[in-house]
């Protein structure tokens, strides 16, 4: 949170400007301070007069018609008081210029931040669909430009999928409320009415209100990060979810099949279970109606732990498989109703939260003789 009561700063401009400005100033004053002590060596300590001879004198100091003239070296203090202020003046304008030049050069580097900051403002006061788009050759500003429009990306993606969640969500929780309330007034508005059947309904309806908000409950958990990590072997629960959901085939008439390698992975152990399970659940109610099988397979391809669950069923199209990831989506014949909660939606939902959670890949593909095949890919234990 930016508090409003931060005192106000020197801007980065401002900054630029007055580090080129110094470093031309130091570089200045060390390349006279090189000239200076390089003519050093070549000048007396103390000014020197010399008497030269006038023209055509004698060599032997005799004076001759002309008259004689002297020579005036000059000492240090004196080229010094002739030096400095002319070195001033050059270092005066060296800083002058430094921070003009300066002030522009910066200006112009800093430029491709004003579209980033814009953007971000805009992001800021929710609207996510606008972008930074930055032309120009690929450096650190474009580089970052970039970074913040998939961030945005990203942001405007699952902010519209939380929307239409919550949109679905409050509709799929309406419809058992609206009929529990239909219920009641029937059974007000007619006393003679079986009271037996009415609780059979009511607990029907209650049940798939129940299983409906705990399947947004683990959804809601399956998206929360961090969570402990341990080690945990695919196909031991693969096995595990198989015998827990062993009485619901049996009801379905469906017979489940595994087969697999061990598959080790680190993540939830509760989470990766609750996979399994959906998965399963999935494959049994949505089977064929006279029966059929589940197939799970487990392995290690390359990098990676795979769980498989191939399922018979009726014909599904490959557009309709892709949607069905999605929260409340149904595909034709997969709104099952023979158990509390089945055709609620949320079970692959929940199972691509989970996936994401682990850093894996889901694939949801149509089976060529009908049904699904669900691939759950996730890195492998090293």
């Amino acid at each position: 949170m930016v508090s409003g009561n931060r005192p106000k700063g020197v801007s980065a401009r401002a900054k630029l400007a007055v580090s080129y400005a110094a470093v031309l100033v130091v570089a200045g004053l060390a390349l006279l301070a090189v000239v200076w002590l390089f003519l050093l060596r070549y000048v007396p300590e103390y000014a020197i007069t010399v008497q030269l001879p006038a023209p055509g004198g004698l060599g032997d100091g005799q004076s001759g018609g002309g008259l004689s003239r002297q020579l005036f070296i000059p000492g240090r203090g004196d080229l010094w008081k002739a030096f400095w202020p002319k070195a001033a003046l050059a270092m005066a304008g060296l800083l002058t210029f430094g921070l003009v030049g300066g002030w522009l050069l910066a200006g112009r580097m800093l430029s491709p931040l004003r579209p980033i900051a814009d953007a971000a403002r805009a992001a800021s006061a929710g609207s996510l669909s606008h972008r930074v788009d930055l032309a120009g050759p690929s450096d650190e500003f474009r580089e970052l430009a970039d970074a913040f429009d998939s961030m945005l990306a990203r942001i405007e993606a699952q902010v519209g999928e939380q929307r239409r969640f919550a949109a679905n969500a409050s509709h799929e929780l309406r419809t058992p409320l609206a009929v529990t309330q239909s219920l009641l007034d029937t059974a007000q508005l007619d006393p003679d009415r079986d009271v037996e059947q009415l609780i059979d309904r009511l607990r029907a309806v209650n049940a798939r209100a129940i299983a409906l908000t705990e399947a947004l409950l683990t959804l809601s958990r399956a998206e929360q990060r961090p969570f402990l990590n341990e080690d945990v072997d695919l196909s031991l629960i693969a096995e595990q979810a198989a015998e827990t959901l062993l009485p619901l085939a049996e009801e379905h008439d469906v017979t489940i099949e595994l087969s697999g390698d061990a598959a080790w992975v680190t993540g939830s152990g509760a989470l990766l279970s609750q996979l399994a399970v959906n998965l399963l659940h999935n494959a049994i109610v949505h089977n064929s109606p006279e029966g059929g099988t589940v197939q799970v397979v487990t392995c290690l391809d390359g990098g990676s732990a795979v769980l498989t669950v191939e399922n018979t069923g009726v014909q599904i199209s490959a557009q309709v498989a892709a949607r069905l990831p999605e929260p409340f989506q149904r595909g034709a014949g997969r709104t099952g109703t023979g158990r509390a909660g089945a055709g609620a939606g949320l079970g692959l939902a929940i199972v691509r939260s989970i996936t994401g959670a682990h850093n894996g890949d889901l694939v949801v593909s149509p089976r060529p003789a009908g049904g699904l095949r669900v691939t759950v890919s996730l890195p492998a234990w090293p």
